[in-house]
């Protein structure tokens, strides 16, 4: 019976994922909030029903009955986390972004879980203090209104935290990559992602002149020097990107994308030939195969484990995700093939662009360009890190040694990936009090407008007298006593 299910999970999960995906894009599409509230609920039923089932397999494996405990605080976990939420912001948060992270952070605790239980464990407590994080991120973000005052604190507290890793840093596969403060390793990059959209937010929401757009680039060129002089190039390329794309947007000149790309190119050029670890990297790239025995052969890994796994996978613990180097970091996306499958791979790439579609969607909605232009910073971020992940391990372009967010293991990505949802959050919380406003403001124009016309009086003036009553909130309900029927009454 074990077995049967067991063979069975595999079509489960590939059934669940798809269904998912579909409601996210259908919750974003329909407007009607009656198919919304169906949707999240079978939403969350789904993401329950995927993490019961996953935990299934893994018990019957391993007949670990800690990991069951570990499964029932990762579920109290996930309903306290939807529960807070639903009690602080009631519905003005994006419940659809919120079921999308969730179901990131099963999958990745799932495959944690099957392939090294203490990296679950030890990410799992790290995600419990990014939820408690995210409820005063977006609180922050909601209410305090100078966030945008804090320019140069934004810019030069990242480059502080980019000379220490600069200095202090450990190496790893070549790079600066992170520092160790009481036996903890954490990767300042990870943080100063947040502090740098930040920053180029808050510059360019003031001035967009060509002076101004010089200024922003000196600074933004300095964090990604200190990154490529750390040789963490992966987060240089994201910077890079990201402030392209901002200045781009914020000015609407085309001739600013165009310098960036080729700039863009200049520097993938000059850094191919000052880097080994770079040209190792391309030449996996270009061949794996003719140096499978050294450069190649995680790249090689790889791709047998995606070649392997096919359509519908292999199954939980029926595959060899092990045998790929660092495979819980960089290659995460190739593990989840082989065991559950391409298309269910293929289903995460979709829940990826569900993700950053709501990033956008929160963006374009803001009215202060300030908080615009965060919401377009961390869609870029997120996209980038993502594309970059999923097409090294697919080898559409070199490994660049970054991690799917959310999925794959590492506590500094995984919590400021959190925190970047929850300023997100937070921006949809903004919008939908705006929204609620002019509803409120709307409803009270036309209850005056119906006064003013059936009293027969001049209906402008009415109109103009109750928006500026309803600002000051003495217009409500039945308190509009402001015109009467008395046309006595009504002469100044």
């Amino acid at each position: 019976m074990q077995d049967l299910f067991i063979g069975l999970s595999k079509y489960l999960f590939v059934i669940i994922m798809s269904f998912f995906v579909l409601f996210s894009f259908i919750i974003m599409r329909d407007k009607n909030r009656k198919t919304h509230h169906t949707a999240l609920s079978l939403q969350f039923v789904m993401i329950i029903l995927f993490h019961l089932i996953a935990y299934m397999v893994i018990f019957f494996k391993t007949q670990d009955n800690t990991l069951m405990i570990f499964y029932g605080a990762q579920l109290i976990m996930l309903i306290v986390f939807r529960k807070i939420y639903d009690i602080l912001y009631e519905n003005n948060y994006s419940k659809g972004l919120l079921n999308n992270m969730c179901m990131l952070l099963c999958i990745s605790f799932v495959m944690l879980t099957r392939l090294y239980d203490h990296m679950a464990i030890k990410q799992f407590v790290i995600v419990c203090i990014s939820v408690i994080l995210s409820f005063f991120v977006t609180f922050i973000v909601k209410k305090w209104k100078r966030l945008e005052r804090l320019t140069y604190l934004y810019c030069f507290g990242g480059i502080a935290f980019l000379l220490v890793v600069l200095i202090l840093g450990q190496t790893t596969k070549g790079a600066n990559l992170s520092i160790s403060v009481g036996g903890f390793a954490f990767q300042p990059s990870e943080f100063v992602k947040i502090l740098y959209v930040f920053f180029l937010a808050a510059f360019l929401s003031k001035k967009i002149n060509f002076r101004h757009i010089l200024i922003s680039a000196l600074f933004a060129g300095m964090h990604v020097i200190i990154l490529v002089l750390s040789k963490d190039l992966g987060s240089a390329l994201i910077f890079f990107i990201v402030y392209v794309v901002m200045v781009y947007v914020a000015t609407g000149k085309v001739r600013y994308l165009y310098l960036g790309i080729a700039g863009g190119t200049f520097a993938a050029f000059i850094s191919y030939h000052l880097f080994p670890h770079v040209r190792i990297r391309v030449m996996a790239f270009k061949n794996p195969w003719a140096v499978i025995d050294g450069a190649g052969y995680q790249v090689s890994q790889s791709l047998f484990a995606i070649g392997t796994g096919g359509f519908l996978g292999l199954g939980l613990y029926k595959g060899a995700p092990k045998s790929i180097p660092l495979v819980e970091q960089d290659f995460m996306f190739s593990a989840i093939v082989e065991e559950l499958g391409g298309f269910f791979g293929i289903c995460l790439i979709f829940l990826c662009i569900s993700c950053f579609l709501y990033f956008i969607k929160s963006a374009l909605k803001q009215k202060k360009m300030f908080y615009k232009l965060i919401g377009l910073g961390m869609s870029i971020s997120y996209a980038v890190q993502t594309i970059l992940t999923i097409g090294g391990a697919l080898k559409f372009i070199p490994s660049t040694g970054v991690t799917l967010p959310l999925v794959s293991y590492g506590g500094s990505s995984v919590l400021c990936t959190m925190i970047v949802f929850a300023i997100l959050q937070g921006l949809f919380v903004i919008d939908s009090e705006e929204e609620t406003r002019q509803r409120i403001e709307a409803r009270q124009t036309e209850e005056v407008q119906d006064m003013a016309v059936t009293a027969g009086i001049d209906v402008q003036e009415v109109i103009a007298g109750g928006i500026k009553a309803g600002r000051n909130n003495s217009l409500k309900g039945k308190n509009i006593n402001m015109i009467s029927p008395n046309p006595k009454q009504n002469k100044r």
